[in-house]
């Protein structure tokens, strides 16, 4: 069994509801915007934990020990700040373990897998908020992170041009694609392997890196890059099956369903 470790998606709003002078309130909801991509790998018949954005500060891993229980550490939506600012470093002024160089060595030395999904709050992202520019994290991505906000809106949509319709990931999928609506702008690394892109910038890039294997897919895994027609799309499921059976060096599993 393939063990996954994803974290992210989901969303908290705050709103401040005025009725006039001095009639206002407060309120918020949290979002789980994980649904589609987490049935997914269920369905799939893979062990997930899942991380939600606003626990993750405290919940993730900080040490290789409990990495080393995943197969494959998924990051979505989830900034950089997250992972780096324990709150005892920033409520307490106490020291804990560097997150992002954990990722990086979990990856090269102990031979995991690792993906990161785009969002407002990944590679780049919103104002460079996500901030994952310069740190351990990129080293390892297939992609090199631009210096500042990466997104690209396309309000239109896009189809996804399949660049390596042969490699394990995509063989027996379909190369027409259905519609995203943008994507972090990424740059292509010398030795990675560009599987999908559009209008020359990586969708989709993976590679072996140090022990293990990393891979970047630039788009979204939900609402609202990702298009309802993608959601509901037939290949959403062996799509991402796909990926992380590649990341997990379970090739051999990468047959039709």
């Amino acid at each position: 069994m393939v063990d996954v470790l994803f974290v992210g998606e989901y969303l908290t709003t705050h709103i401040l509801f005025n009725k006039g002078w001095l009639d206002f309130m407060y309120g918020s909801q949290i979002k789980d915007e994980s649904a589609y991509f987490k049935e997914a790998l269920l369905s799939s018949g893979f062990k997930v934990t899942h991380i939600p954005t606003y626990t993750a500060g405290i919940e993730f891993p900080e040490n290789l020990e409990e990495m080393s229980k995943y197969n494959v550490i998924i990051l979505s939506d989830v900034g950089s700040n997250t992972l780096i600012l324990h709150p005892d470093v920033v409520f307490k002024g106490k020291p804990r373990p560097n997150r992002l160089k954990l990722i990086k060595e979990y990856v090269e030395g102990m031979g995991g897998g690792f993906l990161m999904i785009g969002g407002y709050f990944s590679y780049q992202g919103l104002n460079g908020f996500a901030h994952y520019k310069n740190t351990p994290v990129e080293e390892i991505l297939p992609v090199e992170l631009m210096e500042f906000d990466d997104r690209i809106e396309i309000p239109e949509g896009f189809k996804p041009r399949i660049v390596e319709s042969e490699h394990a990931i995509l063989k027996d999928l379909p190369i027409d694609w259905p519609i995203l609506f943008g994507y972090n702008k990424t740059k292509l690394k010398k030795k990675a392997e560009l599987l999908i892109e559009y209008n020359g910038g990586p969708i989709l890039a993976v590679w072996n890196v140090g022990n293990g294997r990393a891979a970047s897919f630039t788009s979204d895994c939900a609402p609202h890059w990702a298009s309802p027609e993608f959601l509901n799309w037939q290949y959403y499921k062996m799509f991402w099956r796909n990926v992380i059976l590649w990341l997990a060096k379970q090739d051999k599993a990468l047959a039709p369903i």
